[in-house]
């Protein structure tokens, strides 16, 4: 690459090029996956006892009859230009279902991740500035029991307190978004759900990363040169403790995108997860490959973001070779 391009914007450059490859090796392991797994749509669709000669002719319609190389480059290349396919089941296209489901799935999955952070920052930095004291006992304790409680449990429990015995909450479905006050409201108990493992995982690494940093070198330096203990903590550590908390808010996203299918179906919430449960059990395996493609997309996306912000907070990632 030329050494006049910005050392920024080579980093963003070369950080892509992996991003297609990764893109393109997904692309391959993906469909080779759905290729193997047992059953034939068209058997499913018609049933078993359907004639020979009528199976033959729904394989030509849906182009389960083309060699799989081919099936591939029709498929992929679908996906370049935004054509997700048609639904076995349904007979709709796939980007018109993945974007209706979306529209739920996708706040549904911001609402969790923001509630998560606003709770794992404060805790975690509290747990790590009064190490060893009863703040910090209390939010590991804390912590320790939001990973173990299983979400869908505590599910449950809170449709029974602020659903049930409050009335506070509606206990499930999705009323749609003409009244956004009402759809928020419904999503906020999925959300609640969603958030409690996800911000015990990010206050836990939060609190780890935060104490490594404030054991550096530079850090006794600061403190040595005058600084006060919270000028330290928010002009230093804080910022380079960051760098692990992104890695995981990342995947977090990530997985609350389709990571909640037990949470829609607890809330029967017809979101994205809820779809890809669906089009499994119905054997419609171009909406699970799509579906699982676009996920992947969505991770890959976002590590690349996660790196361009490593590379932002920390300038010696930029000009590692």
């Amino acid at each position: 690459m030329p050494a006049n391009v910005p050392v920024m914007l080579r980093y963003a450059l070369l950080r892509l090029q992996s991003l297609v490859l990764s893109l393109f090796a997904a692309s391959v392991v993906i469909f080779l996956t759905v290729e193997v797994v047992p059953g034939d749509p068209a058997v499913f669709m018609l049933g078993i006892n359907a004639q020979e000669d009528t199976l033959a002719a729904l394989r030509a319609e849906l182009g389960l009859d083309q060699p799989p190389w081919q099936r591939y480059f029709s498929w992929a290349g679908g996906l370049l230009t935004g054509d997700l396919g048609t639904s076995y089941t349904y007979r709709t296209p796939v980007a018109e279902m993945v974007a209706d489901r979306l529209r739920i799935s996708l706040p549904l999955a911001t609402y969790a991740l923001v509630l998560g952070t606003l709770i794992a920052f404060p805790a975690g930095i509290l747990a790590a500035t009064r190490r060893g004291s009863a703040a910090d006992t209390s939010v590991m304790g804390l912590t320790q029991c939001g990973i173990a409680i299983p979400n869908f449990w505590f599910a449950m429990l809170i449709i029974l307190v602020f659903s049930i015995n409050l009335r506070w909450f509606p206990a499930g479905g999705f009323p749609g978004w003409e009244d956004p006050f009402t759809a928020i409201k419904a999503l906020t108990l999925p959300a609640i759900a969603l958030a409690l493992p996800q911000a015990s995982i990010l206050a836990r690494v939060m609190r780890s990363a935060l104490l490594d940093t404030l054991g550096e070198d530079y850090i006794r330096t600061a403190r040595a040169k005058g600084l006060t203990r919270r000028q330290v903590l928010w002009r230093h550590a804080l910022r380079n403790a960051l760098i692990p908390v992104l890695t995981i808010i990342g995947l977090q996203f990530t997985f609350l995108i389709a990571g909640g299918i037990i949470i829609e179906q607890v809330f029967f919430l017809p979101g994205l997860g809820r779809l890809i449960f669906q089009a499994i059990s119905q054997r419609d395996m171009i909406v699970v490959e799509s579906v699982v493609m676009l996920l992947v997309f969505a991770v890959i996306v976002v590590n690349f973001a996660v790196d361009l912000a490593y590379a932002w907070i920390d300038p010696r990632l930029r000009t590692a070779r």
